[in-house]
C-alpha cells in the first residue's frame, strides 16, 4: 500500500520522518516553540531537508535550547558556535537565536508562556485548512503577518512573514497538511 504524504515530503527519511510524527502537531512546549523558531529562521535561504539533517547539532550546540541558558551566551560562545560545521554558522542566524531567547524571556514574565503568546495569533485553536495542492498552500497570512510585526516590535530577529507561517505550520497552529495526506485527518484528530 502506498502512503499519500504532502508533495514537499520527497523521498528524504528525515522529511518522511519529521512530516509523519512531528510537523502539524499542536505543540504548547516554551522550549520546543523556541527551537522550531530558530530552526525555521536557520532555514531562510536554504532547504528544509538541510536544517533536518543538521537538527541534532543544533539542540547540542544550544543547550537543547535552554532558553535561559541561550539567552545568557556571549561573545565567546557565539565565536565557539561560528566554528561548529554541525550548524549554520552565520552570525546574524546565531546571533537572532542569542535576541529570541532574550525577548522569549520578557514574554513568558508579561504572558506567562511563550506558548500563550504566540498561540494567541490564532485565538488558542488550529486552523484547519483543506488544501487539496502544495500550490494552494500560502506562503504568509494575515495571521503570519500580524505575528510577525508583532515579534519583530518586541526585538525577534528573522522573524518574516514567511518564516512565521512556517513556524506556524510547524507547530500546528494550522493544518496545511492537503486532504489526500495520510497525516491531514490524523491532525484534524488531535485538534479536536
Amino acid at each position: 500500500m502506498i502512503i499519500k504524504r504532502c508533495e514537499w515530503v520527497g523521498d528524504s527519511q528525515n522529511c518522511k520522518k519529521y512530516h509523519d510524527k512531528e510537523w502539524g502537531i499542536p505543540e504548547h512546549d516554551d522550549k520546543k516553540l523556541f527551537e522550531l523558531l530558530t530552526l525555521e529562521g536557520a532555514q531562510a535561504g536554504l532547504s528544509w531537508l538541510t536544517i533536518l539533517k543538521k537538527r541534532e547539532n543544533y539542540l547540542e550546540a544550544f543547550d537543547y535550547f535552554d532558553i535561559k541558558k541561550v539567552a545568557n551566551y556571549n561573545q565567546t560562545k557565539i565565536e565557539e558556535l561560528m566554528q561548529n560545521k554541525g550548524i549554520v554558522r552565520n552570525r546574524l542566524k546565531i546571533e537572532s537565536t542569542i535576541k529570541n531567547a532574550n525577548s522569549i524571556l520578557a514574554i513568558q514574565k508579561e504572558f506567562g508562556s511563550f506558548d500563550t503568546y504566540i498561540w494567541g495569533f490564532v485565538g488558542g485553536k488550529p486552523k484547519i485548512n483543506a488544501w487539496t495542492s502544495l500550490s494552494e498552500i500560502p506562503a504568509k497570512t494575515c495571521e503570519s503577518d500580524a505575528m510577525s510585526k508583532d515579534l519583530s516590535k518586541r526585538g525577534f530577529k528573522f522573524v518574516g512573514s514567511t518564516i512565521c507561517y512556517a513556524f506556524m505550520q510547524a507547530i500546528g497552529m494550522v493544518n496545511d497538511h492537503i486532504t489526500d495526506c495520510f497525516r491531514y485527518q490524523e491532525v484534524n484528530r488531535l485538534n479536536r
